[in-house]
């Protein structure tokens, strides 16, 4: 995949966002009017746990593509980009750390459909406040536990060699092929983490799925529609993160494509599934949207009397 190919696509997910943007932001160009905004996903009816982990979900996606795509982009206005070494150790940390810490979230919010739909009675005293910070807790400590082993021996690795970095961004393995040592040890602990990361993960979501399946194949139809209803969004984002996942273990080049892309998609793609799947939140983003609209309105008023 050529440079130039690469940045058409990343510029037409820019404009998708600009076009986005200029389509929602409607005001007067003579006032910028904060009071009585706010968010949707501060509404009051999304105050379930499911949009808690949906919201801190959305902020994983947000820094993800920050730690990559600006440095990325900026590579492709001019022939020769440098990062520091400390800058690309921080990029290399958080890129993958980042990386599990959503498929942490994912499992939180596997689990949470679990007990929505197999114990329905007693989800609210199963999913309290507390046990909402504890899952998202853990999704970052795991994460943090999972990516330490593989970059702190990378950055105590010497390097003297070439130090040109065959990414767009400082990937562990494109890295660890500029090292002056054997890197082998390193390989195996690498993989070893990105695997015990996805499995671990990975079998969480399913045995969720497993129990749900079982828990639904006894209700009958209307009750079935509304649980598949429920899992549809997080299914399709799962189905997206781990086969893009399972690129990993295919040809070094392939893998280079596939993780650009998916860095640069699969934030994207994630509020928007949720968005179109979810009935509560479109219910919600059409009810912030009439708020802003009553704001510009009110903002002309004033205009037009002053």
């Amino acid at each position: 995949m050529s440079k130039i190919t690469v940045f058409l696509f990343l510029l037409l997910i820019s404009c998708c966002f600009v076009l986005l943007g200029s389509y929602l932001y409607v005001i007067s160009p003579m006032y910028f009017f904060l009071s009585n905004l706010s968010f949707a996903l501060t509404d009051p009816k999304l105050s379930s746990p499911m949009y808690f982990f949906l919201s801190n979900l959305s902020f994983v996606d947000m820094f993800y593509t920050t730690t990559t795509i600006p440095k990325m982009l900026s590579s492709f206005l001019s022939d020769t980009t440098t990062i520091s070494v400390p800058s690309c150790f921080l990029q290399m940390f958080f890129f993958i750390q980042l990386g599990i810490t959503a498929r942490g979230i994912l499992t939180a919010m596997a689990y949470d459909r679990y007990v929505a739909i197999c114990n329905p009675l007693r989800y609210t005293s199963i999913m309290t406040w507390r046990v909402q910070l504890l899952l998202i807790a853990g999704a970052w400590s795991f994460s943090t536990i999972c990516t330490f082993p593989a970059t702190i021996m990378a950055l105590c690795q010497p390097y003297c060699g070439p130090n040109v970095v065959t990414h767009g961004w400082c990937d562990p393995s494109s890295v660890r092929r500029l090292a002056c040592a054997d890197t082998s040890v390193d390989n195996i602990v690498s993989l070893s983490s990105a695997l015990v990361a996805l499995l671990t993960t990975g079998v969480l979501i399913l045995s969720s799925y497993v129990l749900i399946g079982i828990s639904i194949s006894r209700m009958g139809v209307t009750e079935r529609l509304k649980a598949f209803g429920t899992c549809a969004a997080h299914l399709t984002v799962v189905t997206i993160s781990y086969t893009a996942a399972s690129f990993v273990y295919i040809s070094y080049r392939v893998r280079i494509i596939v993780a650009v892309v998916y860095a640069v998609l699969t934030p994207f793609l994630n509020p928007v599934i949720y968005s179109l799947r979810n009935k509560e939140l479109r219910d919600s983003i059409r009810r912030t949207l009439s708020r802003f609209r009553s704001a510009v309105s009110a903002t002309k008023d004033i205009n037009t009397v002053s």
